[in-house]
């Protein structure tokens, strides 16, 4: 593979860079200097022709890899038919396709409804308003470190970072935060093994927030990304997901995952609500599941999404060309890109614990997540102080080396790759990274 072909970024990158601060918002999350030319499975090429691992995906979005010569075909087939008519006015066969493939593996044992959007913040949106339609109540928990959209209903389920919500206020009422279950770092300030054994998140539930804020027959759902994204890919304990679904049954109130960074196979499975073994009522996504076209999905139990005509809509929702791409997708996932998905994250999340070993900063944090989404965190002691600086620099220094990773939480990298990745191209990019991290450190005086 090449890695060095010129400076990173070149000459031609940092023109479009410079034109693109001139023109785009700048609101744009802060960018790295790394403008594609194309793509090829888990490899992209800039416009001064370096070549790079990716790592990111899109943030997690290229499932089959850049390009993937099925859904392109797909995307070809579908747009030389047509390439929009307005699915909330007329009926288009692809459509229906997806709508039954996704209903075939929601992980309810019960018949679903689904309703197709343009993106993931739109499915929670649509998850909001099914959830106080169906129930007739106001209110809904989620939860600290969540990341559900910048939309301003899913904002204002969001509280990853306040930057994302300042500015935005006043956000939709009725939405109540409460702790996520993260073990490493107790939102209550228990040791680890303490946390693990008494975890009291859902006891905040039931006995603060139930008996001081609002009464449980008033909450319509609680939303929850079954392992936290942009939080920094968090799993929870079993105990802590059991016993909110408990809390929903109990009450009468919808679980609602989202599933838009986490489903759709990257974790080994079709959803990472199913490595619980627990059933939710609503579920959530898009970004994986038309591999870069813009698809989400809101999937409900059918008495569930029982609103009438009228009450919900979209455009382009369901558009027929990401359809077909989403159609390819799913048939490539299921025929194998989930059981490797499944492998190559063993074998990353092992390469990561060798790591450990020559790594100061990783050897006392979180190494954590399921298939090929695994979160790595960056800490500076045994007391595991993020090390966030650090680990904004490389990200940024891997990019210099040829390796697109992002980061997560407060101080973590994510490993989101492509679930087509193949294992010399995984051990290419771990390459990278471990020399990346080495010369970060050592610039850090770490080592």
């Amino acid at each position: 593979m090449a890695i060095n072909t010129t400076t990173r970024p070149g000459p031609k990158s940092q023109a479009i860079i410079d034109r693109d601060s001139s023109i785009m918002s700048g609101s744009l999350t802060p960018r790295y200097p790394f403008v594609i030319e194309r793509g090829e499975g888990a490899h992209v090429w800039d416009v001064d022709g370096n070549e790079y691992v990716d790592f990111a995906a899109g943030i997690a979005v290229t499932a089959t890899g850049h390009s993937h010569p099925k859904v392109v075909e797909a995307i070809i087939e579908q747009a030389k038919k047509f390439v929009h008519i307005a699915g909330t006015d007329y009926y288009y066969d692809v459509q229906v396709k997806v709508a039954e493939r996704l209903a075939e593996i929601a992980p309810f044992d019960e018949p679903a409804r689904v309703f197709l959007t343009n993106s993931g913040t739109e499915a929670v949106e649509g998850a909001i308003k099914v959830s106080r339609w169906y129930t007739g109540r106001k209110h809904i928990i989620a939860f600290y470190g969540a990341f559900h959209g910048r939309t301003l209903g899913s904002l204002s389920l969001t509280a990853s970072k306040v930057i994302q919500r300042d500015g935005f206020f006043p956000l939709l009422p009725g939405i109540h935060h409460v702790p996520y279950n993260n073990p490493y770092r107790c939102m209550h300030g228990r040791r680890e093994e303490d946390c693990r054994a008494h975890c009291t998140c859902v006891d905040y539930i039931t006995d603060v927030l139930f008996k001081r804020d609002v009464p449980p027959d008033s909450v319509a759902a609680i939303f929850l990304e079954p392992i936290q994204g942009e939080g920094g890919y968090i799993v929870p304990d079993q105990r802590f997901m059991q016993e909110i679904r408990d809390v929903c049954t109990k009450h009468g109130i919808l679980m609602v995952v989202d599933e838009i960074q986490s489903g759709i196979g990257r974790t080994g499975k079709w959803w990472a609500i199913e490595h619980f073994g627990i059933e939710p009522d609503v579920v959530c996504s898009a970004k994986g599941l038309a591999s870069g076209m813009p698809l989400g999905a809101v999937i409900a139990r059918q008495h569930v999404m029982s609103w009438p005509p009228g009450a919900h809509g979209s455009t382009f929702g369901g558009n027929p060309v990401s359809c077909a791409a989403a159609l390819a997708t799913l048939e490539l996932i299921e025929t194998g890109l989930m059981a490797n998905a499944a492998e190559q994250g063993e074998y990353i999340s092992e390469a990561l614990e060798e790591m450990r070993t020559h790594h100061p900063t990783l050897k006392h944090g979180r190494i954590d997540g399921r298939g090929l989404m695994i979160g790595a965190e960056l800490v500076l002691d045994e007391a595991r102080t993020p090390a966030k600086d650090l680990r904004n620099r490389v990200e940024k220094a891997a990019i210099e080396n040829g390796l697109l990773i992002l980061g997560c939480g407060e101080s973590s990298l994510r490993f989101c790759p492509a679930l087509m990745i193949d294992r010399d191209t995984v051990q290419q990019g771990l390459e990278i990274f471990d020399r990346t991290l080495t010369q970060v450190e050592q610039e850090y005086d770490l080592l």
